[in-house]
Order: C-alpha cells, then sequence, then structure tokens
C-alpha cells in the first residue's frame, strides 16, 4: 500500500463511521428483489420485473445481493456496506493504475500523479461512502465498479474485457448504457467484436424476463415523482411525475456526449458526460446520484488533464453536495445542479489540452510497437496497451512506481 492509498483508506473509516450509524436506507430492496428472483418469494423469478416494476435493479445485482443472504440481516448490512465501500478504494487504485498505464513514456511524474489521485479521491469518497453506505445501492456501485474496470481494460488495450465489463455494467444498473461510447475509443478492428460481446451478455441478462413476460416493457415507463430541485424545473416541466419522454431523453443525450467526446479524443470525459446528462434531466434528487459525477471528475482529473489541482472533482463535490446541505432554495438547487451539467460538460469537451511535456521539447514518447491508430492520434488521448519491456524501446527515465 502507498502512502496515498493508506490516506484514503482512513478517510474511508472517516466517513464510514459517520454514514453507517444511519446507512442501508435501501438494502431492502435488494434482499427482497434477491429473494422474488431465487422463489423465495411469490411472483418473481421471470416475471419479477413485470409484477414489480419498482424494482429498478439489474439482474447482477439481485445476484450479488445473494451473497449476503445467508447472514443474519444486521450483519448481511454491514457486510454489504463494508464491500460496497471496499470496491470504492479499488476504484481509486485502478484509476491511479490506468491513468499511469495511459501516460506511460510521456514524461509524467508518478509523485504528482500519486498527489493528484490523493487529492481528487478526498472528494469522491465522500459521494462514494453516500451511494455504498448510506443508501446501499449495490447496483449503482456495480455499474460504476464495472465501468472502471472497462476503463482499466480500455487503457490497456484488451478490447473484450472492455465489452464485457460494460455489459455487467448494464446489466447492474440501466443508465448504465450512457458509458456505451467507452467501446468507440477502442481502435477500430476490434471495436465490432468488444461491442458484440456487450451486445450479447445484455441480451443474455435481459432477454429472459421480456421474452417470458411481455409485461416486463411496463418496468420502463414506471415514473417517479418530479421533486421541486430537479433541473427539470428550470425546462419548464412541471409535471407532478416523470414525463414520458424523459428516460429515453437521458439516454439519447448521454450517448451523444460521449460519442463527441470519443470523435474529439476525450475518450476519459464518457463517464462525466453521461452522469451530467442523468443529473440534468433526472426529476429525483438523491444525494447518491452525484456518485456517477465524482467517479466521472475522478477519472478526468486522473487520466483526462495533468494538472496538479483535479479542481474538477471539488467542484463537483461542492456544488452538488454542499449546495444540497445548505442552499435551502429548492429552485437554486437545481439551478445550481444544472449550471454544473453545462459547466462541466463544455469544459471538457472544448478546454484546451496541454501537451505532453515529451511532445514539447520535441523527444519522441516511448510507446508500444506500432498499431494502425497510434500513428495517426495523439498517443496521450487515445489509449494504448501496455509496453512491454522486451520491446527494447529507449528509457526516458528509471523505471518510475505504479500509482
Amino acid at each position: 500500500m502507498r502512502w496515498h492509498h493508506a490516506l484514503l483508506t482512513l478517510w474511508t473509516v472517516v466517513w464510514f463511521v459517520v454514514a453507517e450509524r444511519h446507512g442501508a436506507v435501501s438494502w431492502h430492496y435488494l434482499r427482497t428483489g434477491q429473494q422474488l428472483l431465487f422463489g423465495q418469494l411469490s411472483g418473481g423469478g421471470l416475471a419479477l420485473y413485470a409484477n414489480h416494476p419498482d424494482l429498478q435493479i439489474g439482474p447482477v445485482s439481485f445476484l450479488v445481493a445473494a451473497l449476503f443472504e445467508p447472514f443474519p440481516t444486521a450483519v448481511g448490512e454491514k457486510l454489504a456496506d463494508a464491500f460496497m465501500s471496499g470496491l470504492g478504494l479499488y476504484i481509486l487504485v485502478l484509476i491511479g493504475r490506468a491513468a499511469a498505464d495511459h501516460y506511460r513514456g510521456t514524461g509524467l511524474n508518478h509523485q504528482r500523479l500519486q498527489q493528484r489521485v490523493l487529492i481528487a479521491g478526498a472528494a469522491f469518497i465522500p459521494m462514494w461512502v453516500e451511494v455504498s453506505v448510506r443508501f446501499a445501492h449495490l447496483d449503482d456501485v456495480l455499474a460504476l465498479f464495472f465501468t472502471t474496470l472497462a476503463v482499466r481494460a480500455l487503457v490497456r488495450g484488451n478490447a473484450i474485457s472492455v465489452g464485457v465489463f460494460l455489459a455487467l455494467a448494464v446489466d447492474s444498473k440501466p443508465w448504465a448504457v450512457g458509458f456505451l461510447p467507452l467501446l468507440l475509443a477502442l481502435p477500430r478492428p476490434t471495436r465490432l467484436r468488444s461491442a458484440a460481446w456487450a451486445v450479447g451478455l445484455v441480451a443474455v441478462a435481459w432477454l429472459p424476463f421480456y421474452l417470458t413476460h411481455m409485461e416486463t416493457l411496463a418496468a420502463a415507463r414506471f415514473t417517479i415523482p418530479n421533486q421541486p430541485a430537479s433541473s427539470l424545473r428550470w425546462f419548464g416541466v412541471h409535471d407532478p411525475a416523470t414525463p414520458w419522454w424523459d428516460r429515453p431523453a437521458q439516454m439519447a443525450l448521454g450517448l451523444a456526449l460521449g460519442t463527441l467526446a470519443v470523435r474529439r479524443h476525450r475518450w476519459p470525459a464518457v463517464v462525466l458526460l453521461a452522469a451530467d446528462a442523468r443529473i440534468v434531466l433526472d426529476p429525483s434528487v438523491y444525494t447518491y446520484y452525484n456518485a456517477s459525477v465524482l467517479l466521472g471528475t475522478l477519472i478526468w482529473d486522473s487520466i483526462g488533464q495533468r494538472r496538479l489541482v483535479p479542481w474538477v472533482s471539488w467542484v463537483a463535490l461542492i456544488s452538488l453536495y454542499g449546495s444540497a446541505l445548505l442552499v435551502p432554495s429548492d429552485s437554486a438547487q437545481g439551478f445550481i445542479r444544472l449550471a454544473f451539467a453545462v459547466g462541466s460538460a463544455a469544459y471538457v469537451l472544448w478546454w484546451p489540452q496541454r501537451t505532453p511535456r515529451s511532445k514539447r521539447r520535441g523527444r519522441r514518447p516511448q510507446s508500444p510497437p506500432p498499431t494502425p491508430w497510434s500513428s495517426e492520434r495523439d498517443p496521450v488521448a487515445v489509449p494504448h496497451q501496455r509496453s512491454s519491456p522486451s520491446t527494447g524501446l529507449p528509457m526516458l527515465g528509471p523505471p518510475l512506481p505504479v500509482p
């Protein structure tokens, strides 16, 4: 364990202790869902979503929730909270390693990268504890964890793993569809194979429910109240419940922004853009929604930019979580959420990026063996496979530790 991991672990423990006293607010949904799925309660099985459209949770999440069923209820909740908190710490390790691999050979200072992960992680942890401990939303936790694994696989050039992990994210929580533009960041020869794995695994998880009970389609039309603090109010949407077009618009906007980010060679912005689309168009304003935003800012601050201070993560935490705690006006909260989503999307898509130091000095950065796409794009903008020590490529300095 490196020093920044130790500090982030202590920071997580502090927030865990604070949140655990009033935690596991929504864990009963996971328990009920997995009992329905495995036939312990009537009206479940493949009819689960047809009979219980309020369970907007993917089947993979119910499978994982079943691991905690053998324990007494209180013990199972505590173990689930600890498990989900641990996944948050592992996400920080994965992002640090992905950033180190992504910038390999560009003159990256790994100590600065560790500091960047520490500072961004300090903003990420409170929101992660919010979703994993206070609300115990295992479905959101798994969707974000599998998406992080997909980012790690993308940087390492493992196309099939990217498709598999993105499929597992969607199979855990349907709104993870917004992260699928990460597939477009793969080189063209492997993109279709990865997409085929993603589509196939999503079909395996969801089609049995739809094919055996057509009423499952009604679950997609399940509505929730349109809360006064929702940004939808600023678009003139005052319907008491979710408008019919809202969910499709969320997914379409997230997919469109993510695709634009990849086309502009800014794939690390995909997760943040999909999260922005979700919070700006969702009729609800639960604070655990912000965990997806903070994962997006963590990826951007660690991989998408090279500044020492990851200020995007802290702006997100202060704007979204701070306003929910300190701003009494519902309308003002909705405006702050809208302003952050629009501002952060514009920043990651169009703000000029720094050129790597090795390119500014005219040096040829260490890179993996030539690939069809590496000669056409900036090596910092596109993920690549890890270099092998046997390639014999020149080193810019002594081997650096992986964060």
